[in-house]
């Protein structure tokens, strides 16, 4: 992710739009328009086909736009450990604040904290008391942490604070969860305790009396005295699966159904430098030992709370294959020489015993201590991201591949050298394919793969996104070209094996790439409709591929015919038709080889289609662009359909049989369109 974001800015994306508004009337459609049809017929032969790859589409995780921490991971508190502002002391805490004045208290850290790998603690030093001369305000002095642009607190949920504290005497703190202002109280307790001369971690459970989706966490008192906190986390207690995930973010994925997630980059892995580069060793075993990094591409912190055993855990949650990505020893502006790669190979090495190895390995026994003693079902890795015109990476890519080969000869290796237009030289499993361009460039794209050498590694489109000014924030437009090329990438599946969009997340507040799939704050959400156009392609994986010919004089429609079968073991003919022109389409679909069922309630037809092809989904109107699904009442092996302009149509007719196993031949035609 991110070295290719000067292609989105072409001049032709800029034209497309120029020449769409012109003929559109800010994309209106008028009635002369919608007169001007066309017509095409699309032959389906179901006695040809060949079947899918199980893997074709999953998704794309980047820790990119807060899409992990003040994401998908539910912890509450920023920079829980303090460690933001860096190792050296004083340090900047932000966002942590202080309640009270200089007269009531003084904040300052330290490197007192009894966790070797995070070194750096907080100290508040209470001047005012309960009593006496100089007594502290109503509600006490503190600290606060507004979390990621501010808490999503909830009526009836339970939250689970946990902290590490130390004074020289006894202590009386309140933990409260409040308004943006701390006016409110949404839900509090307090913490006695005599004796914390040494560290003592305190666990507190907080349920909310109210809700607002901008809260804060606070820790006050009213009594004098020295008191130092680290490692303040909050947690709802319901996350997915227990896991320590958002619930609704996660629950959108797991509605289209991914085949694999790649993770957790991108550019977060390599960094601007080295030094800031994701090192999976520095993200496991218990979460407050864990000493974060700043993630310099992306310009902000990360406690790595969401680390390599978390991403682990959430593949398995979704029935997603893992496929995880390392640093091959270079990042955007340093590089480690070939001759001294080898330390970084044993890293890798050692990340696949973690994932892998037995629970009595070295590495192995690490995950099995944090809660999974059974090894994961880790199979893919790729060696590095948009690393392969770089000085060192043939020499240090060959380093990775050859020690994994031999020590894991199930391992399928991913290299960054794209093979789609020349035979790679060296060895692979896959090669990467990035593309982020216009809508029109993208849509063209359909038949990219149509001349690609069926010999040597297969391609794994891990990126692609329509961007630039056909993009918006998340247009129709951009969706309506991405299906295109889904289309001929499902076409030729028997070469592209895997295919993902990129970014999958932003938090509106860090929006640092754009468009992206799904979009969130502290209490919202929304897909844009690039999201629910993953959603019309989620069954293709592991389905059956139909030969189909589409006739047709215009350069804008482009289809495919599958089948596949739901969870009941029915069979389903599925047709997806983009119509990327201005006119309706009259289309005559004639299928042989495949016999339709006459129960009208089981066939439907979906389209995704808007009034401006500039139109976008928002909070304020989160469904202005999502799929609208009506039954087909004139399901046969002839029809007469009608295509909307620029849409996407999904046809979804059950067949005769409930478990029909489509024959496979040689003879499957990748021309046929």
């Amino acid at each position: 992710m991110g070295e290719k974001m000067s292609n989105c800015k072409a001049s032709c994306s800029v034209l497309l739009v120029f020449f769409i508004v012109g003929l559109c009337s800010v994309c209106q459609y008028s009635a002369a328009q919608v007169d001007a049809n066309q017509t095409a017929n699309l032959i389906i032969n179901a006695s040809i086909s060949r079947p899918i790859p199980e893997t074709l589409f999953g998704i794309f995780f980047e820790e990119i736009n807060h899409a992990g921490a003040g994401g998908i991971w539910a912890e509450l508190v920023s920079n829980r450990g303090f460690e933001a502002g860096g190792q050296n002391t004083p340090s900047n805490i932000a966002p942590w604040s202080i309640i009270g004045d200089q007269s009531s208290l003084t904040v300052s850290t330290d490197r007192s904290s009894c966790f070797e790998r995070n070194k750096v603690a907080l100290q508040m030093n209470v001047l005012c008391d309960s009593k006496g001369s100089n007594i502290c305000p109503a509600g006490g002095v503190g600290i606060y942490n507004p979390g990621f642009w501010g808490m999503n607190i909830e009526q009836g949920k339970v939250y689970k604070v946990v902290l590490f504290v130390r004074s020289l005497g006894s202590i009386n703190v309140s933990v409260s969860l409040t308004s943006s202002d701390g006016s409110k109280m949404l839900a509090t307790a307090n913490i006695l305790d005599s004796d914390v001369s040494n560290w003592t971690k305190v666990e507190v459970l907080l349920e909310a009396t109210g809700t607002n989706p901008n809260s804060r966490l606070q820790l006050t008192t009213s009594r004098k005295g020295v008191i130092w906190f680290d490692q303040v986390s909050a947690m709802p207690v319901d996350t997915y699966k227990g896991h320590g995930f958002r619930n609704e973010l996660i629950e959108m994925l797991d509605d289209i159904k991914p085949q694999f997630i790649r993770f957790p980059g991108g550019c977060f892995i390599e960094g601007e430098w080295l030094r800031n580069a994701f090192r999976w060793k520095e993200s496991i075993g218990p979460w407050e030992e864990r000493p974060g990094h700043f993630g310099d591409v992306w310009m902000y912190w990360t406690d790595d709370g969401l680390g390599y055993f978390e991403f682990l855990q959430l593949a398995e949650d979704l029935g997603s294959r893992p496929i995880w990505v390392f640093n091959n020893g270079i990042s955007h502006q340093d590089q480690v020489d070939t001759t001294a790669v080898l330390p970084f190979v044993q890293e890798a090495l050692d990340g696949l015993e973690f994932a892998k190895g037995d629970s009595n390995s070295k590495w192995g026994s690490v995950r099995a201590a944090m809660g999974h003693p059974e090894p994961f079902d880790l199979k893919y890795v790729a060696v590095g991201n948009e690393d392969c015109g770089k000085k060192n990476y043939r020499g240090n890519y060959l380093k990775f591949y050859n020690a994994i080969r031999s020590a894991y000869p199930d391992i399928k290796i991913i290299s960054n050298c794209d093979g789609s237009s020349r035979s790679l030289d060296h060895p692979a499993d896959y090669y990467d394919f990035h593309i982020y361009t216009s809508a029109s460039n993208l849509f063209s794209m359909t038949h990219q793969f149509d001349r690609t050498s069926r010999t040597g590694p297969k391609a794994f489109v891990s990126e692609y996104a329509v961007t630039g000014k056909d993009a918006g924030t998340g247009s129709l437009l951009a969706a309506l070209a991405e299906a295109g090329f889904l289309i001929g990438l499902e076409k030729n599946s028997d070469i592209v094996e895997m295919a993902s969009y990129a970014p999958l997340f932003v938090n509106v507040n860090d929006r640092r790439w754009n468009p992206d799939a799904i979009v969130f704050n502290s209490s919202k959400h929304y897909g844009t409709p690039s999201y629910w156009v993953q959603k019309l392609f989620r069954e293709s994986s592991g389905a059956n591929l139909l030969d189909s010919k589409l006739q047709t004089n215009s350069s804008t429609l482009v289809a495919s015919a599958i089948t596949w079968q739901n969870s009941d073991g029915k069979t389903y003919l599925k047709i997806k038709i983009v119509n990327f022109g201005n006119s309706k389409v009259n289309l005559k679909v004639s299928i042989d080889g495949l016999g339709l069922s006459s129960q009208l309630s089981e066939s439907t037809k979906t389209v995704l289609t808007s009034s401006n092809l500039m139109d976008e989904n928002s909070f304020s109107d989160p469904k202005k662009v999502v799929p609208a699904q009506t039954l087909v009442e004139n399901a046969d092996k002839d029809m007469d359909l009608v295509l909307t302009p620029y849409s996407v149509t999904s046809f979804d007719l059950l067949t005769e049989s409930y478990s029909i196993r489509m024959p496979q031949t040689d003879s499957f035609s990748r021309s046929s369109i």
